[in-house]
């Protein structure tokens, strides 16, 4: 089973609140769960934020929605029961409650209008219309973001690739300051800077006290790296009497690579073009913020009176 997007779960919801009683989001998870027959693993199952739940999210949007069409109520903070129009729905027997039937409410209609993202259709273009309906406004801006990430590290690593041997080097040792290696960016640019074969070498700090050492080795390249290489820098690990070392390319490593890499007794991290493309962006390396959204949410405990 996996989680039910939040139309499906719209009729179910309004049929628990069929009893006329107050209940609040986390009672009808609780009970949709059930509902659904969801295992643990489909109730655990986290937006790609990982702050929420996918299946409270939806729950929680499938609520809204019925709220904003009157078929729900609230008649105390956090809690809900369904109203006159909501009976009423629920007596015409209706096989499911979707976006599409909530139209014939004005003051949905109205709520929807006012929503920046009424043309769900131009977040997401290229998915079908349908399954773009079927998230939640989270999901959706979710899914754009990850898709305007996508798009912008494919575009970071053409930049790198084109780039000369000694930007490549200056790039390398500004990120991993960025990630808190080197000390100062000065200390490591005199640790990494040994130019090679069209990338660097070199030793740098693991801390800012230099406890410990890392050796690195990075390659611009086009082809793949295989095992041979990842040999030769184990052994030049071996040299340096270190035990780890980070091998970054910007193309890609072969499975043989990978495994001989993961099952030796050094520590070896491999970072390939896509995931050193994901750390510029993370570690704002080349990349410059371009618009910030703030999702917010009900603080209840502002609200508490006790």
């Amino acid at each position: 089973m996996t989680v039910p997007d939040f139309q499906s779960i719209m009729l179910p919801l309004l049929q628990l609140a069929s009893d006329g009683q107050e209940h609040s989001v986390h009672e009808y998870v609780d009970k949709l769960a059930i509902h659904f027959n969801l295992s643990e693993q489909d109730i655990n199952e986290m937006l790609p934020s990982g702050k929420q739940t996918t299946f409270y999210n939806r729950v929680g949007w499938a609520r809204t929605y019925l709220a904003k069409s009157g078929l729900l109520e609230m008649p105390r903070r956090s809690y809900y029961r369904i109203t006159e129009r909501g009976r009423q729905v629920l007596k015409s027997n209706p096989p499911r409650i979707d976006m599409k039937f909530l139209e014939q409410f004005p003051e949905y209609v109205e709520f929807r209008e006012r929503e920046p993202s009424k043309e769900q259709s131009s977040i997401v273009p290229h998915k079908d219309i349908e399954i773009v309906q079927q998230q939640t406004p989270e999901e959706l801006l979710e899914d754009s973001y990850q898709e305007i990430r996508a798009t912008l590290a494919q575009d970071l690593l053409v930049m790198v690739k084109q780039s000369s041997p000694s930007f490549f080097e200056r790039l390398v040792v500004e990120l991993l300051v960025n990630m808190g290696y080197g000390g100062s960016r000065r200390e490591a640019a005199r640790a990494v800077g040994q130019t090679g074969d069209e990338g660097i070498d070199g030793i740098i700090d693991e801390d800012r006290l230099g406890i410990d050492a890392i050796y690195i080795q990075a390659k611009r390249w086009e082809n793949s790296v295989g095992r041979p290489e990842i040999q030769k820098f184990v052994g030049a690990l071996m040299g340096k009497r270190v035990r780890k070392g980070i091998f970054i390319t910007t193309s890609i490593f072969t499975s043989e690579a990978i495994n001989y890499a993961a099952n030796i007794e050094f520590k070896v991290v491999l970072v390939d073009g896509k995931r050193l493309a994901d750390l510029m962006i993370d570690y704002d390396i080349g990349v410059t913020g371009a618009v910030t959204y703030q999702l917010k949410r009900i603080d209840t405990d502002y609200f508490n009176d006790n």
